[in-house]
């Protein structure tokens, strides 16, 4: 399983339920790296969507607490346990974790990979992603060039589980 991120100078991941910021090639490379694959989400970032829709051309599956939730489209799951049940039917390097805050904690121990865009500014934020810097149990095995959107340096990252 992978987890896929944007984060600020500090790990931060979204304000108010909403990004920090839209880079257009961070999206791009969102877009890429997700579509036809299995996507896992909590409900808040499921209803953050525009019109609170699945994501087209991939398996969305959303983690929520609420056993009365229904999301047209998507498979819903209420336990990790339920979760990795069901993620038994894809490939692992198919499956991305795509937030909140909450989903990416309760399945970062069982990621193997995490690409994380990282943008060289710190927002005002209420979602953090775990700091993979800080833990010894993951490295970061790849780095783009800088790139730049406007003013906003950013660069393209991947961090791998260290077995």
């Amino acid at each position: 399983m992978n987890a896929i991120v944007a984060v600020d100078a500090n790990w931060g991941i979204g304000m108010n339920n909403k990004l920090l910021v839209s880079i257009p090639s961070d999206m791009k490379f969102f877009r890429q790296t997700t579509t036809g694959k299995v996507v896992v989400m909590g409900r808040k970032t499921l209803e953050s969507f525009p019109n609170g829709l699945p994501l087209p051309k991939r398996t969305n599956i959303v983690l929520t607490s609420d056993p009365s939730y229904q999301a047209k489209d998507a498979v819903i799951v209420h336990t990790v346990q339920e979760l990795l049940e069901e993620l038994k039917a894809y490939p692992s390097e198919d499956v991305f974790v795509i937030g909140g805050g909450s989903v990416y904690e309760q399945l970062l121990p069982y990621c193997d990979a995490a690409y994380v865009t990282k943008i060289d500014f710190e927002y005002e934020a209420d979602t953090y992603f775990p700091n993979l810097d800080k833990l010894s149990d993951w490295k970061m095995t790849d780095c783009s060039d800088e790139q730049t959107y406007f003013d906003l340096e950013f660069s393209f990252t991947k961090y791998e589980r260290v077995k």
